[in-house]
């Protein structure tokens, strides 16, 4: 079967974002970060948003019913159907140049995220986070330009995280102990000045496998456990963000991209820049992502 790419929502996204599959109400959910906008992808039907009011970095579906949102003003609870809103905690509140990014279930339900800061002054301000499913907030890994690229291998073992700023673009892995929470050392996994593209989001393979969208490369790369390149699939838009695996039998490879920042004279190339793609016939199926369990 030969891979193909398609287009399913025509969004034009100014930066879509953070595609999590809700695997078991066969539902894509993800963003739009400046826009503050939410969406919700049903593969047999059409595609819902809704309007948050400020910038949404990630989010992740919640097993008690509803989204956690992990947005400029820090951690919420959303429930799209009723409206209801209910703030959990923002860790920089004193830092009002500051929002999340990235972010990615854990395989016991924990949240992570991390954060960036938008100041001109090119420090690193940024932080990951954990959120536990009783509201307790703690922080790892500081003075990062640009958190992205949050996965967890197949068994929880090891954790992915990346530093996408021009400056450093590099890929990162630690150990990891699911059942407490604790990340070890990072340590480099891969170094994207290789390649064309700097690091993005990110997800995992049933193989172990790597899966990160390089942002501003018009590419995907498959990296092995060992973090050497296995596959490259080219994408039709320069800014592809971030991949996720869903679909009934997580086969189709979700990806969402940035019509943000595009190189000016490029627009004729990449008419569907923005939109939310599906990629078939890799060969490769996902991991079920974890909910919430807060």
């Amino acid at each position: 079967m030969p891979v193909a790419i398609d287009c399913i929502v025509d969004s034009r996204a100014e930066v879509g974002e953070s595609p999590f599959w809700d695997h078991r109400d066969g539902l894509l959910w993800w963003v739009d970060i400046p826009a503050g906008r939410v969406h919700c992808h049903d593969p047999a039907g059409a595609n819902r948003s809704w309007e948050w009011g400020e910038a949404v970095g990630c989010l992740a579906v919640r097993e008690a019913g509803g989204l956690l949102l992990a947005t400029r003003s820090g951690f919420h609870r959303f429930d799209p159907e009723s409206g209801e809103r209910r703030a959990i905690a923002d860790p920089e509140a004193d830092l009002p140049d500051s929002r999340f990014n990235d972010g990615a279930t854990d395989p016991r339900g924990r949240f992570w995220a991390g954060t960036t800061s938008e100041r001109a002054d090119g420090l690193a301000r940024g932080r990951f986070y954990r959120l536990d499913p009783d509201d307790r907030v703690t922080t790892h890994f500081e003075q990062v330009h640009l958190t992205n690229g949050l996965a967890f291998s197949p068994g929880g073992e090891r954790m992915y995280f990346s530093d996408s700023a021009p400056a450093v673009r590099i890929l990162c892995c630690c150990d990891y102990d699911p059942d407490s929470g604790e990340p070890g050392g990072p340590r480099l996994f891969f170094d994207t000045r290789a390649v064309a593209g700097r690091p993005d989001g990110g997800t995992v393979d049933a193989d172990g496998c790597y899966w990160m969208a390089g942002v501003g490369g018009w590419q995907l790369l498959r990296l092995t456990p060992a973090g050497e390149i296995d596959r490259v699939v080219d994408m039709p838009v320069e800014r592809p963000t971030k991949p996720m695996f869903g679909g009934r039998d997580l086969d189709v490879l979700y990806v969402t991209s940035s019509a943000l920042g595009i190189t000016p004279g490029t627009e004729s190339r990449q008419p569907q820049a923005g939109g939310l793609f599906a990629v078939t016939g890799l060969g490769a199926t996902g991991v079920a992502q974890k909910r919430f369990a807060g």
